[in-house]
């Protein structure tokens, strides 16, 4: 079966049916069939041809290109270590205030939970072993995989 039909309506529908059907209508319509067919099929056409022709009454704008340079022409290679250290310092700076910001907010949950009466320090354990038993888990199926000698970190 090329279509599957399913529900209500599918059930009363029929290719042979229509077919017939058609066939019927058409031999009914008398000397004018061809004529009615042929209009059809030219107001099908001028319809589609509207729908799918595609225009452009002007040419696209090329765009502009704007080149962003970050770095001086001839920078020697101190300037570029230079620039290299200072990058790094400021990242592991970042990275400092990331690690203190979220010191914070661990602490202040904490203190929320022991103001909820939670044991938190048994909490944390539980996390802490959860995740050593997660890594154990992965480096087993790691190992699983790619054999016990060839161990890849991500």
């Amino acid at each position: 079966m090329l279509f599957k039909r399913k529900g209500q309506f599918w059930d009363d529908v029929s290719l042979s049916g229509f077919i017939g059907d058609f066939l019927t209508v058409f031999r009914q319509a008398g000397r004018l069939r061809w004529r009615i067919s042929a209009l059809a099929v030219a107001c099908t056409y001028a319809v589609f041809s509207l729908i799918i022709h595609d225009e452009h009454r002007i040419e696209p704008r090329l765009p502009t290109i704007t080149y962003i340079t970050s770095w001086e022409d001839g920078r020697t290679d101190a300037e570029i270590l230079a620039g290299n250290r200072a990058n790094q310092r400021r990242k592991e700076a970042e990275a400092a205030r990331e690690a203190a910001a979220d010191a914070d907010v661990k602490g202040m949950y904490k203190a929320v939970g022991r103001a909820s009466g939670l044991d938190v320090d048994q909490m944390e354990r539980q996390a802490k072993a959860d995740a050593a038993k997660d890594a154990a888990a992965a480096k087993a199926k790691q190992a699983a995989l790619y054999g016990a000698g060839h161990t890849a970190t991500p």
